[in-house]
């Protein structure tokens, strides 16, 4: 049997970046990827995914400057970030967080930023194995090494340490971390409670509309129903946009209150519009009067997945903890790190990965759970407060709360202005003491979704 120090399951940003910290560390690290095609990738190679943006803050996160990439991945730079509700909407021009990084934020190419974080790991010393599938891993506390990874050609693999990088769809990492718990991990990873469903197009813009949305990625709340449910436009290159939306998986139609507040719902819907149409209608509502949808917004069919489309899950803002005292550390998409409230998470995908990656090259995960909240606590925190204080938002709510921000926005800059004292009205003082007493009550671990106590060894 061929023997690693470090295995990884899964070849995504977290993967690459495991594997290329451990490599670093002087450890011998392989990576597992089971490859999927896509058209805009020659080859297989992970699933790539996302609506690829990085705010400015979070390069320094991320801990890799753009100015590091080739020339192909970064697309367009960020100005500003722009937030509509249905009559109310403000503008974000700093996110108010120190930073390395000039710009409000880039977009960019998520196959070619995997592809090249493939390489970096290759030229550290990584070994990427693309095509081979892991079926199981299995693991022995009391012999050396501790891991047998089971493939799905019927070959194994032993390693002293396993890196879980298998993004939301958690394929693998269920089936470890439920060895090591008292109840069901699907009572806390269930596919449709820790995860939101994305879909996103990538479509050419008339020239006028490219012009108006270059620089800005734009968000749509209240507009569709479910928590953290939104629209959103990031801008590309050459005047293409991936548009697209994020939702809860198998919110019914029966449940909503007030269905018809929201925008993109017709009287006559019996259920919840799939992604496309819901893209169709948001682009017909914003620019339905003078264009023609279809014939003025093409699909851009050599992008994304198949033909200029993709679908994906997106975790639920809420990590857990590894069980680091059998050598197995989760990170990224699979420990639940990248969040549906901004619908991203490469820079907390990366950063968990090469805490990971150099502590197991090392010879010790040990520190792990702590160290990766020393690293992304704050981001996390405000993540899930965040997304705690919209749960049962409604297009009104949106409104109200879009009004509140223009007003606290001409005194404060920032996100930072959730953490100052300003005078901007009664509701700005209930917003910003809401925030406070549920970002406080999250403290101390309780944002997250299996604490390291939780794992029986």
């Amino acid at each position: 049997m061929e023997y690693v120090d470090v295995a990884v399951v899964g070849g995504g940003p977290a993967g690459s970046a495991a594997a290329h910290a451990a490599a670093e560390a002087g450890a011998s690290a392989r990576v597992f990827e089971k490859g999927v095609p896509r058209d805009d990738r020659p080859g297989l190679g992970p699933d790539s995914t996302d609506a690829a943006g990085i705010l400015d803050y979070w390069v320094d996160i991320m801990g890799i400057h753009p100015d590091e990439f080739p020339d192909d991945v970064l697309l367009s730079q960020l100005d500003r970030a722009a937030f509509v509700g249905p009559t109310e909407s403000c503008v974000l021009h700093s996110t108010g967080i120190d930073s390395s990084y000039d710009a409000f934020g880039y977009t960019f190419h998520r196959a070619r930023f995997d592809d090249w974080l493939r390489e970096r790991a290759e030229s550290a010393g990584a070994d990427y194995r693309v095509g081979v599938s892991v079926r199981d891993v299995e693991t022995t506390l009391d012999e050396s090494p501790r891991h047998t990874i089971k493939l799905a050609d019927g070959d194994a693999v032993a390693a002293d340490y396993v890196i879980l990088a298998d993004g939301p769809q958690r394929t693998v990492t269920n089936r470890v971390l439920d060895r090591y718990l008292p109840y069901p991990v699907t009572d806390r990873l269930g596919t449709t409670t820790a995860n939101h469903i994305a879909y996103q197009e990538h479509r050419r813009l008339p020239p006028a509309v490219a012009e108006d949305l270059r620089g800005a990625i734009t968000f749509w709340w209240g507009y569709i129903p479910g928590h953290t449910a939104y629209p959103w436009i990031f801008p590309n290159d050459d005047d293409v946009a991936r548009i697209g939306l994020t939702m809860p998986i198998g919110l019914d139609l029966d449940d909503v209150t007030d269905p018809g507040s929201y925008a993109l719902l017709r009287p006559d819907d019996e259920t919840v519009p799939g992604g496309g149409e819901y893209l169709r209608r948001l682009l017909e509502y914003e620019y339905g009067d003078e264009y023609d949808v279809p014939e003025d917004f093409p699909l851009v069919e050599d992008r994304g997945k198949s033909s200029g489309t993709e679908t994906y899950p997106i975790s639920s803002t809420r990590p857990v903890d590894s069980p680091v005292e059998a050598g197995v550390a989760v990170v990224g998409g699979a420990m639940g790190t990248t969040s549906a409230f901004h619908e991203g998470g490469d820079h907390v995908a990366v950063r968990t990965g090469s805490i990971a990656g150099e502590l197991a090259g090392s010879g010790d995960l040990s520190r792990y759970n702590d160290a990766w909240k020393d690293a992304i606590e704050n981001e996390i925190l405000r993540n899930v407060t965040m997304a705690d204080m919209v749960t049962d938002y409604g297009p009104s709510d949106w409104d109200r709360i879009f009004r509140t921000a223009s007003r606290m926005l001409a005194s404060e800059d920032g996100y930072q202005l959730f953490d100052r004292t300003f005078a901007a009205g009664w509701n700005a003082i209930k917003l910003l003491v809401g925030y406070r007493w549920r970002k406080r009550r999250l403290r101390s671990g309780g944002y997250v979704n299996i604490p390291a106590t939780d794992y029986v060894y």
